[in-house]
C-alpha cells in the first residue's frame, strides 16, 4: 500500500474537470469511483422553469447512490452545486440512507462553499478548502480520511482500518462490504457487545441474521487470528481489545 490515501475509497462526479480530479486522487493512492450525473436544462416550449437531463446510462448513478447508501466509498468529492443536486435528487427512496451515510462514515467533500450550500441545507457536514482549487480539495482530502483510520490492539495483534481495507500487523487484507461493515462496527465500539440486530443495521437492505453471521465467519477466515473476534452468547460479538 502507498500514498496518503491507500486502501481508501473516493467517489467523483462527473464534470469537465473529471479526469484531473480522478488522477490527482489516483496519485495520493485511492480507488476512484466515477459517476456521471444529471444536469438541469431550462424547459423551452412549457414556460419556466428547469427539468433534470438524465444521461444515457444511468446504472453509474444508481450505483453511486447504492455505493453511498451503503457506505461503500469513504468520501464523494463534488466540484459543483448541481452535481450534488443530482446526487440527492437520484437517490429516491434511498435519500434518508444517503444522507444518514452522509452525515457519518462517508465523508463529503466540496470545493467551495457554494458547492456544499445543498449538503448543509440538509445538516450534512461538509469539508471545504480555503482555496476553491483542485489541489486544495485533494489535499483537504488527503489530510482528513486518514484521521478516520481506526487503530487498535485486538488479540495481541495492531489491527488498523483504512477505508476498506483491514490491516494486521501492517499487512492489508481485503474484506468484502459486509464484513467490513460488521468489522468497522465492532471496532467503532472496542470491547463492546454489538446485537446481530445492531450489525444488521450496518449491512445493505436485504440482510438479515444469516448475513452477519457469514460476515464474521468472514472476518475470522481472513484474519486468522484466533479469539479476533468473540461470540458472546445469546447477545452479539464483540473484539478481543488488548
Amino acid at each position: 500500500m502507498t500514498g496518503e490515501l491507500a486502501g481508501f475509497t473516493v467517489a467523483v462526479t462527473v464534470d469537465r474537470r473529471r479526469d484531473e480530479l480522478a488522477a490527482l486522487l489516483e496519485r495520493q493512492g485511492a480507488r476512484v469511483v466515477v459517476a456521471p450525473t444529471l444536469r438541469l436544462v431550462p424547459l423551452v416550449a412549457d414556460g419556466p422553469g428547469n427539468r433534470w437531463a438524465t444521461p444515457a446510462d444511468l446504472a453509474p448513478l444508481r450505483r453511486l447512490v447504492f455505493l453511498v447508501a451503503n457506505r461503500m466509498v469513504d468520501a464523494i468529492a463534488f466540484t459543483s452545486a448541481p452535481a450534488v443536486d443530482s446526487l440527492l435528487h437520484s437517490a429516491g427512496p434511498d435519500i434518508e440512507a444517503v444522507l444518514a451515510a452522509l452525515r457519518t462514515d462517508v465523508l463529503a467533500a466540496c470545493v467551495a462553499p457554494v458547492t456544499a450550500a445543498p449538503l448543509r441545507r440538509h445538516r450534512v457536514p461538509v469539508l471545504v478548502p480555503g482555496q476553491t482549487r483542485l489541489g486544495a480539495l485533494v489535499r483537504a482530502i488527503t489530510a482528513e480520511l486518514p484521521r478516520r483510520a481506526i487503530d487498535l490492539r485486538v488479540a495481541g495483534h495492531r489491527l488498523t482500518l483504512r477505508g476498506h481495507v483491514a490491516l494486521l500487523d501492517d499487512t492489508p487484507h481485503s474484506l468484502a462490504p459486509a464484513p467490513m461493515a460488521v468489522l468497522r462496527a465492532l471496532a467503532g465500539t472496542p470491547g463492546r457487545v454489538l446485537t446481530r440486530a445492531a450489525l444488521l443495521h450496518r449491512l445493505p437492505r436485504g440482510a438479515d441474521g444469516h448475513t452477519v453471521e457469514m460476515a464474521v465467519a468472514r472476518i475470522r477466515a481472513t484474519l486468522r487470528v484466533p479469539g479476533l473476534v468473540q461470540t458472546v452468547l445469546r447477545r452479539g460479538y464483540r473484539l478481543s481489545v488488548d
